[in-house]
């Protein structure tokens, strides 16, 4: 079992959710993911948050690269957070999440979902 993250980690997700939270109050659900997207980049930037949109992961197969992930955002350089805007996560969104920790080798990662009237928040951490 993975000990807990540490505090710095904790607190950049707290204030990720908190950014996630005033967007989706703001602009509430139905919207594309890409204004999620957009409107969740400005509410980074007020907050001071530190943010790459659209970060690119190369994946290694004995040391050749043999795919590329991009997620979402790269918060702090240490928080991947990936956007959805549909009715519900399934088990391959936080496959897709794992997958990018794994080519990141961070250690946590958010995924947010607009697509319900109350914003969904899964927290996903690296094996």
């Amino acid at each position: 079992m993975r000990a807990r993250l540490d505090e710095a980690i904790e607190h950049i997700t707290e204030r990720v959710i908190g950014a996630a939270f005033e967007v989706s109050n703001q602009l509430g659900h139905g919207f594309l993911e890409t204004v999620y997207q957009r409107a969740l980049g400005q509410e980074f930037d007020m907050r001071g948050l530190r943010h790459a949109r659209e970060e690119r992961f190369e994946v290694t197969y004995k040391g050749k690269i043999v795919g590329e992930y991009v997620a979402d955002f790269v918060v702090e350089d240490r928080v991947i957070v990936e956007l959805k805007a549909i009715d519900r996560l399934a088990p391959t969104h936080v496959g897709q999440v794992l997958n990018y920790l794994k080519a990141s080798q961070l250690l946590v990662g958010l995924i947010l979902n607009f697509g319900q009237p109350k914003l969904e928040i899964k927290r996903v951490l690296a094996p």
